[in-house]
C-alpha cells in the first residue's frame, strides 16, 4: 500500500468515528463479521467439566476450588523496599528464578494518567509526564508452597499504559505501551513502543530505550520462541494485527531487526473475527512492515496494521495474551467469534521460518462460557490458563481435551484478572486484580496474588 492509500485508508477509518487514542473501534467496518446471530463453524466444547470442582471462597478476594489456598500482597499504596508506594493498575506480569531460590515477579502497571509519586528523574525515566512502568517482587515459596513478600522496588519508570508484555530465554521482561501518545498530547517523547526490563532483585532500567525496529502501535504482549529468538507481537485493537520481530542479533532487540505481519497463504485480507473452523491448521505467510515506526502513530494509531493489511495481512479483533509453550504460541483474540467472546488461538513455527500454521483452539459460544479472555500463560502441566477482561471476571482453565472450567472468581469487586504466570518450579499460580487504571476511580485497588495446592488433580 503507498503512503497515499495508507492515509486515504486511516481518514476513511477516522471519518467512520474508528480512531482514538487508546482504544481504536471500526465497528462499521467490520460489523457484518461479528454478528452473533450469522452461522458459522463448529465452536470448541461448550460444557465445563468440573476441572479442579466447584469454586468456594477461599478469602475475602477470590473463590478457589477445594484445596487450593492463596496469599495476597503487592496492594496498590503499600510502600515498597524503595520507599516508593506500590503503584496502581496492576496488568501483565511474568516470574523468573530469582537468588536463594526466590521467584522474581516483573509486574507492569497499566497507568494511564501523569505519575503520582515515583523516581521520575532523568536518569531513570523515558517521561517524567507519563505515569506507567514496571515494578519487580521478590517472593520466597515456602515448603508448603505458601508465597510471602520479601522485597520489591520500581524497575521502569516513564512510561505509559503498560499493559501486557511478555518473558525472554535470557531472563528479562519486555513490557508494552497499549497507546501511540506522544508529544501531541502533553508528553515529552513519543509513546506506542515495547521496553525491556531486566528481571534482577534489586534491577532498574537506567535511561530506558524504546526499541522501536518492533513497531509503535497500540501493543499488548509479546512472546519469544526460544528456538528462533523471534518475537511475536499481539495489538489490541477492535481491527488488529499478529506480528513477529525478527531481530538483526539474537537476544539484542535494540539492534534492530525487520518486523512481519501475518497474512493467510490462501486467503489475503482474511478477516478471522466470525466463521471459523476449530482445530483447521491454516498455512501463514509473513508480510515486511517497511514502516513499523511511522511518523503520524499519534494522529493514527492503526498505520502499522493499515500497511500490513494493505499488503494481505489477516484481521483478528483485540488480540492480547500471548505466551509461548508445547512449542507453539498461543494468543487470544478478545472480541473474536461469532458470539464475540473470545477466541484462542495457535501458531505453530515449522522447519522454515517462513513456514508456519494458525489454528483456532477455541472459540467461545457464550459469555456464560468464556468472555473476553485477555492475559494467557501455559501451565507447565500442559493446560492454558486465561484472564477475563470483563465486570464479574474469572480466571479460566482449558485443558487438552479443549474444554473450559473455572478456577478463580474476583468476589471482591468484579475488576479484571491480569498477569497470570506460574513459579518456574510451577508450584505457584501468580495473577493481578488490576484496580483502576487512573486516579479518582471507584477505589478499587490493584493487588497481586499466589495460589497454590493439588494442581496434580486436574488440567492445570
Amino acid at each position: 500500500m503507498s503512503d497515499t492509500g495508507r492515509r486515504t485508508f486511516l481518514r476513511s477509518l477516522a471519518a467512520a468515528g474508528g480512531l482514538t487514542a487508546l482504544a481504536p473501534s471500526l465497528g462499521g467496518l467490520i460489523a457484518y463479521a461479528v454478528d452473533p446471530r450469522a452461522g458459522g463453524s463448529r465452536h470448541g466444547a461448550t460444557r465445563r467439566t468440573p476441572g479442579y470442582g466447584p469454586l468456594r471462597p477461599a478469602g475475602p478476594e477470590l473463590e478457589l476450588p477445594e484445596g487450593f489456598r492463596y496469599a495476597k500482597f503487592g496492594v496498590q499504596g503499600d510502600r515498597m523496599s524503595d520507599g516508593l508506594p506500590t503503584p496502581l493498575a496492576h496488568d501483565g506480569m511474568a516470574a523468573f528464578a530469582g537468588p536463594d531460590d526466590d521467584v522474581l515477579l516483573v509486574r507492569n502497571h497499566e497507568v494511564r494518567s501523569r505519575p503520582l509519586e515515583t523516581a521520575l528523574d532523568e536518569e531513570f525515566a523515558y517521561d517524567r509526564l507519563a505515569g506507567g512502568g514496571t515494578t519487580t517482587l521478590r517472593v520466597r515459596i515456602a515448603s508448603d508452597g505458601m508465597p510471602r513478600l520479601v522485597a520489591d522496588h520500581e524497575s521502569l519508570a516513564g512510561t505509559l499504559v503498560n499493559c501486557a508484555g511478555g518473558p525472554t530465554p535470557w531472563g528479562t521482561w519486555l513490557t508494552c505501551e497499549e497507546t501511540t501518545l506522544g508529544l501531541s498530547s502533553g508528553y515529552e517523547r513519543a509513546h506506542g513502543y515495547v521496553f525491556e526490563v531486566p528481571a534482577g532483585a534489586d534491577a532498574r532500567v537506567r535511561r530506558p530505550q524504546p526499541i522501536r525496529a518492533m513497531g509503535r502501535f497500540i501493543h499488548e504482549a509479546v512472546a519469544i520462541d526460544p528456538a528462533t529468538g523471534i518475537a511475536y507481537l499481539t495489538e489490541d485493537a477492535q481491527t488488529a494485527g499478529f506480528y513477529r520481530f525478527l531481530p538483526a542479533a539474537p537476544g539484542r532487540f535494540l539492534e534492530g531487526g525487520r518486523l512481519q505481519m501475518l497474512g493467510l497463504r490462501d486467503a489475503p485480507h482474511r478477516m478471522t473475527i466470525s466463521h471459523q473452523r476449530v482445530g483447521r491448521p491454516l498455512p501463514v505467510v509473513w508480510i515486511d512492515i517497511e514502516d513499523p515506526d511511522p511518523a503520524d502513530a499519534e494522529r493514527y494509531p492503526l498505520t502499522v496494521f493499515a500497511e500490513g493489511y494493505g499488503n494481505g495481512g489477516a484481521l483478528f479483533s483485540r488480540l492480547e495474551g500471548c505466551w509461548y509453550g508445547d512449542g507453539a504460541i498461543h494468543f487470544n483474540a478478545t472480541s473474536g467469534g461469532n458470539a464475540q467472546c473470545g477466541q484462542i488461538w495457535q501458531y505453530r513455527p515449522g522447519a522454515d521460518d517462513d513456514v508456519g500454521e494458525l489454528t483456532l483452539l477455541y472459540e467461545s459460544p457464550s459469555a456464560d462460557v468464556l468472555k473476553s479472555p485477555d492475559n494467557i500463560t501455559v501451565s507447565p502441566r500442559g493446560g492454558i490458563v486465561l484472564c477475563e477482561d470483563t465486570s464479574g471476571s474469572y480466571v479460566r482453565g482449558l485443558g487438552r481435551d479443549g474444554v473450559i472450567f473455572d478456577f478463580a472468581r474476583n468476589i471482591l469487586n468484579g475488576r479484571e484478572f491480569a498477569g497470570a504466570c506460574f513459579s518456574p518450579d510451577g508450584r505457584v499460580l501468580f495473577f493481578n486484580i488490576q484496580g483502576d487504571t487512573a486516579p479518582g476511580g471507584a477505589g478499587h485497588l490493584g493487588m497481586t496474588f499466589g495460589v497454590w495446592g493439588p494442581w496434580e488433580r486436574g488440567p492445570l
